[in-house]
């Protein structure tokens, strides 16, 4: 008998025994979780587990450590507000140590009027500073975008290799869903999909629908389910390039003037788990280290941005950060003593992007144009280059095609060399492009995208990627470019 009818079951037989018989005043029901659970800003001792079921009610967590030891249960409620979704934060964990969780959900611990299954899944806690620890990690952007969405066999196949990978923690960089675009029966490409029950985002709502969709996947499901998720946003999470100050559209079904970056902001922070601090709420940018070889400098290059449109120049430098991220950045940079510094940055160096042009540029490089953020970006590789920090790896996204950069920009100084590795999409459109800025003595060392335009389901699905990185315990590094199915298709070595 399933454990939910015995306990219906034993509560009848008291009430008999006791000499009448009354039927209970509720019967239990069983809700779901809706949406499967996930983990994020994992570090030494802390981990922070997210979850969402479909009405008012209260989360639990419970943390079981290795042999069953130091258990741990916290709860907190969850109400529409937030779209019924709930963070748990718990602390006091050991580090390098693998955990597992449970999740359900039920009225109160009073009432037990209904509850949920209990959902499980692992996570393992980061390495101290000091430990020298191999380390791997993937990362990519771009899903659901340009009616390329859940096939209807296949779901988003690039997660089911991502889930092959054995990873420590996965970036998911930008453009996790696309509250622009829209999701029919029929993709881009020619398969059958899912159809997504939503429009172009305009209202809260509207912005929970597109995470829902996404959320929904099996594959996805599974990686936030034991894989630690670091998250962060780019434009589709609200709309195409915006910024605080060009965050508004007119035509239907947006209503002008109506600012989308609270609402694409707020959204986000439902729908994934990442850290809410009281004294800085709203805050996305923030710095990850995991062992000796390992810290991750996560950028927010939308919030803070000044206009695409508005002219950059030595003498009125645009700035893509904002000062105080800025200045945050510079100090956590010169602090770290890791052994590779991977900066996180949702948009590409010298990639030009934007659309249409004449509205600015999107990304870093101005590219035949003076509308990029080229001047803050080159604030920062001369900081950098004066304070001799080597081993600096970019990871970037947005573009729709893969490429891998080496970087040598200052031509009096040939040693200070930098990478960038440019991945995506995960599951998007294709929009290959070879045109980038010189300015920084770019070196293109790859470029991964169809040379000839992409017109069925089976030609696109090789040239969706993902970048993977390993640092062996000797802090070597290997990144990769790795197809669909999880193939690397390019390779770099670098020493430390």
């Amino acid at each position: 008998m399933h454990r939910n009818n015995q306990w219906a079951a034993s509560l009848v037989l008291a009430v008999v025994g006791a000499g009448f018989y009354a039927a209970p005043s509720y019967a239990l029901s069983i809700v779901p979780v809706t949406h499967g659970v996930a983990t994020g800003e994992i570090g030494a001792d802390s981990a922070l587990i997210w979850s969402r079921t479909d009405r008012k009610a209260v989360m639990h967590v419970r943390i079981i450590g290795k042999r069953g030891g130091g258990n741990q249960h916290r709860q907190v409620g969850v109400t529409s507000e937030r779209d019924f979704t709930g963070k748990i934060r718990v602390d006091g964990l050991e580090p390098d140590t693998p955990y597992r969780y449970k999740v359900w959900f039920d009225d109160d611990k009073n009432k037990k009027q209904f509850r949920s299954e209990k959902m499980e899944g692992i996570f393992r806690t980061a390495p101290t500073p000091v430990t020298s620890k191999a380390v791997t990690f993937a990362w990519g952007g771009d899903v659901a975008g340009q009616n390329v969405c859940r096939d209807a066999q296949e779901g988003f196949p690039i997660f089911a290799a991502i889930n092959r990978m054995k990873l420590d923690f996965f970036i998911g960089l930008g453009d996790m869903i696309y509250a622009d675009n829209t999701c029919s029966a029929i993709g881009r490409y020619g398969n059958t999909q899912v159809p997504g029950d939503f429009q172009q985002a305009a209202t809260l709502q509207d912005f929970w629908a597109h995470w829902k969709y996404n959320r929904e996947e099996t594959h996805y499901q599974t990686l936030l389910r034991n894989t630690p998720y670091y998250s962060i946003w780019d434009d589709h999470e609200v709309v195409n390039d915006f910024g605080p100050l060009h965050d508004t559209r007119n035509n239907p079904p947006y209503t002008p003037d109506t600012h989308l970056l609270p609402l694409g902001l707020q959204a986000f922070l439902d729908y994934n788990p990442v850290e809410e601090n009281a004294s800085t709420p709203k805050r996305l940018y923030r710095n990850v280290r995991w062992g000796k070889h390992v810290e991750m400098f996560i950028l927010d290059t939308r919030q803070y941005r000044d206009a695409n449109s508005a002219k950059d120049s030595a003498q009125q430098p645009k700035t893509m950060l904002g000062r105080e991220q800025l200045v945050w950045f510079k100090e956590k940079l010169k602090a770290s003593a890791a052994t590779w510094k991977f900066v996180v940055s949702s948009v590409p160096m010298s990639i030009p992007t934007g659309f249409p042009a004449e509205l600015g540029r999107d990304g870093w490089a101005n590219h035949k144009q003076d509308t990029g953020f080229e001047q803050e970006l080159m604030d920062i590789l001369q900081f950098m280059r004066s304070e001799n920090m080597r081993n600096v790896v970019w990871l970037t996204t947005d573009v729709h095609f893969a490429e891998v950069f080496r970087y040598t920009p200052f031509a009096e100084h040939p040693s200070f060399r930098i990478h960038e590795v440019v991945t995506g999409p995960l599951n998007a459109g294709l929009f290959p492009n070879r045109i980038f800025d010189t300015t920084l003595g770019a070196e293109q060392l790859f470029f991964y995208g169809p040379e000839a335009p992409v017109v069925s389901y089976a030609e696109a699905k090789p040239w969706m990627n993902f970048g993977l990185a390993r640092i062996n315990a000797k802090g070597e590094l290997i990144l990769s470019i790795n197809n669909v199915l999880g193939e690397p298709v390019y390779t770099l070595t670098l020493p430390p």
